[in-house]
């Protein structure tokens, strides 16, 4: 697009090449390039920007998926993306378990989580993606939980895409395979419960000021076992492993 429009600045009308000088100047603004496009709609073009017009919108690229995915399975994608500083955001929508695949235990499980293949609890620690992201130089990260704190998520989303280069935002997702006393219409509770007791802390770090922000309040630990009681799979390591559940 950018090459048709300098390559015809010279051979449209003078509204149109306004719209080219403005869009030129603005392509990553997603107001003003709609606009543009809108308006674009109405004049004579070169009829190869016809065939793009659907394109001159600015848009946000995404890649959205769980925790099986970006900590595991597709963990060396991700880290591909990351170490490339394209302008790509990434979305993990963080379970702590293999969901789509029968609840087996993952590299987001944490240390005594009951699940398939880690009956007894799991033995090993949460790997930490997002202490992993932040070693890249150009690349935003945030850990969102939506039903704790409504404006923390929207303000990290918005941020991400603000941000020039790869971002990455972890969101904490209740699932059906951690066992929610009520099921999942308890859902956005747990989200604010997980915050509150300090099992997750909402976090976002901006490289372009080298600083990480802790959104979270001061935690009341005093709620974490409340926590572990109102999800199976840490409630029934408490059943079948006391010790092990204590320790």
């Amino acid at each position: 697009i950018e090459k048709i429009m300098l390559d015809n600045k010279d051979k449209v009308s003078e509204d149109v090449r306004v719209l080219f000088d403005k869009w030129l100047s603005n392509k990553d603004d997603f107001k003003i390039t709609m606009d543009i496009k809108d308006e674009l709609n109405k004049l004579e073009i070169p009829s190869e920007l016809k065939d793009l017009i659907n394109y001159v919108p600015a848009r946000s690229v995404w890649a959205i998926g769980g925790d099986g995915w970006a900590y595991d399975i597709g963990f060396g994608g991700i880290d591909h993306v990351l170490s490339s500083n394209e302008d790509i955001n990434i979305l993990v929508l963080d379970t702590e378990v293999y969901s789509n695949t029968g609840g087996q235990a993952s590299k987001s499980s944490r240390i005594g989580q009951v699940a398939e293949f880690a009956s007894m609890g799991k033995k090993t620690y949460k790997k930490d993606l997002f202490r992993i992201a932040m070693s890249y130089p150009n690349c935003y990260v945030a850990m969102v939980s939506f039903g704790s704190n409504f404006m923390q998520t929207i303000r990290a989303i918005k941020e991400a895409m603000e941000h020039k280069g790869p971002s990455i935002i972890i969101a904490y997702s209740p699932c059906n395979e951690q066992g929610i006393k009520g099921g999942l219409g308890n859902a956005t509770n747990e989200q604010k419960l997980v915050v509150d007791c300090g099992y997750v802390s909402l976090m976002r770090y901006n490289p372009s000021e080298d600083k990480v922000y802790l959104d979270s309040r001061e935690p009341d630990f005093s709620k974490y076992e409340e926590l572990l009681s109102n999800e199976v799979r840490y409630s029934s390591l408490a059943k079948k492993n006391p010790e092990g559940a204590k320790e």
